[in-house]
């Protein structure tokens, strides 16, 4: 089952975030609580942690990109099969 990851809100007054560098690639496989990005907020650099295990299968916000708190920033696939699906 696919999951997404979501920018999380981690301060009261967080509004949005801008992803620094993504440290996987599409296609890779990733741990629970492995590091996928750095995130940049208005009063912190954050660590940005799988949520789950499986291939990371889609990025969709590129580096650079500023987006909104809930924003989906990638989907991990639970297996190889599903992650071709999301390419």
């Amino acid at each position: 089952m696919a999951v997404e990851v979501i920018l999380p809100k981690w301060g009261l007054t967080m509004e949005d975030g801008t992803v620094v560098a993504w440290h996987k690639s599409v296609g890779d496989a990733v741990a629970e609580g492995e590091v996928l990005a750095e995130i940049e907020t208005e009063k912190v650099e954050a660590d940005l942690e799988s949520p789950c295990a499986g291939i990371l299968a889609r990025i969709l916000v590129e580096e650079d990109d500023t987006v909104d708190v809930g924003t989906v920033l990638a989907i991990i696939a639970g297996d190889e099969i599903e992650a071709i699906a999301f390419r």
